[in-house]
């Protein structure tokens, strides 16, 4: 039932510690998710610089973040300026090109305080691969849910147990948040075999969970068989994300580009490095200069 074990790579940020789960060099993707990353958890001291992303360009994706505790000041050239909560979600969708900046508000700063959430970058198919840059938010409600006897459940993005989220998502996905109690049970939406979705994962946030006879912990991302229908246990309680969905096809990643072409790398990258892509006109002081590493397919750096 299980395919791969990815263990989260963790770095740190300057007092910010990322894990990445993907992409993985035995395992680029999983369905059209290229890039996942854990964010935190972090307990910031008042005052403290915390999360201090700045302005930084995306093509060829949409980025999704979601939070656990605390919050972030998102801020983009298409003019949103959006601060993202605990169990909303920031889906920004590059297409042909967007600018963005992540931070933490000043008076949250001086307050101090958790951090913790996941960012995924989810590749858009050929044919919105040049799509319009887009911001949308999208409160709690908008994510459909369900809580019985000691398990949460919210689909973040993506079709799953027969409901639809509000992101609008371009090919088919789902990402689904779970709170586990010990001893709890459950499974993840349908594999091929059962008409449901090409490929899945698990990746265990927080906690200790029992996929068939393993047991897998904190930072562990199971990729899993696509005709498996496994049952999962919470051997404590834990916080689980379960992701997948079809292949987009093979796709680039450098920097913060995803793209099916080297080429449109190679021009995204000249754009950048000649300013001619925007800043955001609330956050235009200053942005993250081009990497001085040769255009060649590599992984994105964490937190990006």
């Amino acid at each position: 039932m299980i395919e791969m074990v990815i263990n989260a790579r963790r770095k740190d940020l300057g007092g910010f510690e990322v894990g990445r789960v993907l992409p993985f060099h035995k395992r680029r993707m999983v369905g059209p998710f290229s890039f996942l990353v854990q964010l935190g958890p972090a307990e910031f001291a008042p005052g403290a610089e915390a999360l201090h992303v700045r302005p930084h360009p995306h093509i060829g994706l949409s980025t999704l973040t979601y939070l656990f505790e605390g919050e972030i000041m998102h801020r983009d050239n298409t003019g949103a300026t959006q601060a993202i909560r605990p169990g909303e979600v920031n889906w920004m969708t590059a297409g042909k090109g967007v600018v963005h900046s992540e931070r933490t508000d000043p008076l949250k700063r001086s307050r101090g305080g958790p951090m913790h959430g996941m960012q995924a970058w989810i590749a858009l198919p050929l044919e919105t691969e040049e799509a319009d840059p887009a911001f949308h938010h999208h409160p709690e409600d908008d994510q459909p849910s369900y809580e019985n006897g000691g398990l949460f459940a919210r689909l973040v993005a993506g079709e799953a147990y027969g409901a639809r989220a509000g992101v609008p998502v371009s090919s088919p996905l789902f990402y689904v948040h779970w709170e586990l109690a010990e001893g709890v049970r459950t499974t993840p939406p349908p594999g091929r075999g059962t008409g449901g979705y090409s490929e899945r994962a698990l990746y265990v946030v927080r906690g200790e969970i029992e996929v068939g006879d393993q047991r897998f912990g904190e930072g562990q991302m199971i990729v899993l068989e696509p005709h498996g229908e496994p049952t999962v246990t919470a051997l404590q309680p834990s916080t689980v994300m379960a992701l997948g969905g079809e292949p987009v096809g093979e796709r680039i990643i450098w920097w913060n580009f995803v793209a099916s072409t080297q080429a449109r790398i190679d021009a995204a990258r000249a754009d950048w490095q000649a300013g001619r892509m925007k800043l955001p006109s609330e956050d235009d002081l200053e942005f993250i200069p081009l990497p001085d590493v040769p255009s060649t397919p590599e992984p994105a750096p964490p937190g990006a």
